[in-house]
């Protein structure tokens, strides 16, 4: 084989490495800023806000959650006794 030719088909080969590499590379740099992002700059993790439900939208939700349940066990009773 001619030696040029298998110089080139090794750099073919080192170029699809190091395009490997740079995308590694890049998810980690975007891992290690979105870590970054939720500390101060001592290091600590910064606290985000607790979310708030209203009373009215916690019954509403445990209401469609009871309801939802109800119509299960309906639904398996049904099936258990065909």
């Amino acid at each position: 084989m001619n030696i040029m030719a298998a110089l080139k088909q090794e750099e073919a080969k080192i170029q699809i490495q190091m395009g490997k590499l740079q995308q590694q590379l890049d998810t980690l740099r975007a891992a290690m800023k979105v870590l970054k992002g939720g500390m101060t700059s001592s290091g600590k993790p910064t606290r985000r806000k607790k979310r708030v439900m209203s009373p009215a939208v916690r019954a509403k939700i445990s209401k469609a959650t009871k309801e939802r349940w109800a119509k299960f066990r309906a639904e398996k009773g049904k099936k258990g006794k065909t």
